[in-house]
Parts: structure tokens; C-alpha cells; sequence
């Protein structure tokens, strides 16, 4: 179900400010009800993706008696990014209901 729209979800999960991997899961999940529960191999890719994309930045913080982890930050571009794909879920969502409603907002 995921399949073309994780950059989104890891995008949006940004959206509140910057994170490190785990949080950016564990954002993911609460903010799913528990559905999308991503393991570290499938979100870790996702980051660096994007960041390779020039829609996240990342830097290095230690917290004051923590470890070393790697922050994200969505950029201008990230942010517009963010947007674009939302009006375009927002689309694709809209047909998928009316289709599957029988031409009715779902649920029917």
C-alpha cells in the first residue's frame, strides 16, 4: 500500500520540524493509528534518498548526555515537494473514492 507514496509519508513526518530516524518512525506509526509500523530498512533508504534529492538536509547532534544522531530537516525544496504531493494524494484520493463509492464520497 506504501508503494510510491513513503517519500510523502517521510516528507510529512518532517513537517513538524527536524528528527532523527527513530522519531521520524515512530512519528510515522502514532501518526498512522499503528498502520504503517516501517522497519529501519525501509525508512533509512528513504532518508537518504531524499537528502540526496536536495529535499532534506541532515546534520550530526549530540545531545547533552546522549549519543551522536543524524538529524533531518525538510529544505525550501522539501517543503514544496511536501505540497505538490499532496494536492496531487489529494487528487488521486478524490477518484479513487468516487470510483470505489459507486460515485459517492467513500465510505458509502
Amino acid at each position: 500500500m506504501l508503494k510510491g507514496h513513503l517519500d510523502a509519508i517521510v516528507l510529512a513526518a518532517l513537517e513538524g520540524g527536524p528528527a532523527h530516524g527513530y522519531a521520524i518512525i515512530e512519528t510515522i506509526r502514532r501518526g498512522s493509528t499503528d498502520t504503517f509500523d516501517l522497519p529501519e530498512g525501509t525508512v533509512y533508504p528513504a532518508l537518504h534518498r531524499l537528502e540526496e534529492a536536495g529535499l532534506l538536509s541532515s546534520a550530526w547532534m549530540v545531545p547533552p548526555g546522549g549519543r551522536r544522531r543524524r538529524m533531518y530537516s525538510l529544505t525550501k525544496a522539501g517543503s514544496a515537494a511536501l505540497a505538490d504531493r499532496r494536492k496531487a494524494w489529494g487528487r488521486f484520493s478524490h477518484a479513487v473514492d468516487a470510483l470505489l463509492g459507486g460515485g459517492r464520497a467513500w465510505p458509502a
